[in-house]
């Protein structure tokens, strides 16, 4: 299973850089991981910018891909059943999966509906930068689930 992470626009911060460095390399020591930034839509109307910013996130979806949406409406999981999920979606095959982080205002309806599924990493309100992290930590926290590793505290 390849892992693929799209999100809108660059990263700003430098320490944010730093952690998404620090837990992107800790996940390819399991699987394959891409990140593709699509370019961030400025100075238009929210709905618009959702648009062309979704527009751009289609085009980076591999053809058969596995797409799942963060989204605060989404699922809440705790990192278990995180684990669980990409343990399931590597036995049934699944060749990519794919995490969207949209951008300042989300994604259109058309977009979330290609989706397989809608997590939710909290019922808080975060930055779409700093999500990239987060996404990026349980992913590596799944991973070492999976294979028993003491990384995760019960």
């Amino acid at each position: 299973m390849r892992l693929k992470l799209l999100w809108v626009g660059k990263t700003q911060e430098s320490w944010v850089r730093t952690g998404i460095e620090e837990y992107a390399g800790r996940v390819r020591r399991y699987c394959p991981l891409e990140i593709l930034e699509a370019r961030e839509e400025k100075g238009a109307q929210a709905a618009a910018m959702r648009e062309r910013e979704c527009e751009r996130l289609s085009k980076l979806l591999p053809k058969g891909a596995r797409l799942v949406v963060l989204d605060e409406r989404g699922e809440g999981m705790t990192s278990p059943e995180f684990a669980g999920f990409l343990s399931r979606s590597r036995d049934q095959g699944i060749s990519d999966l794919v995490f969207a982080i949209g951008g300042a205002y989300g994604f259109t309806d058309s977009f979330r509906g290609q989706a397989f599924k809608a997590i939710s990493l909290s019922r808080m309100t975060l930055t779409h930068q700093m999500v990239r992290v987060f996404l990026l930590e349980q992913i590596y926290r799944g991973f070492t689930i999976m294979n028993g590793e003491p990384y995760h505290h019960e």
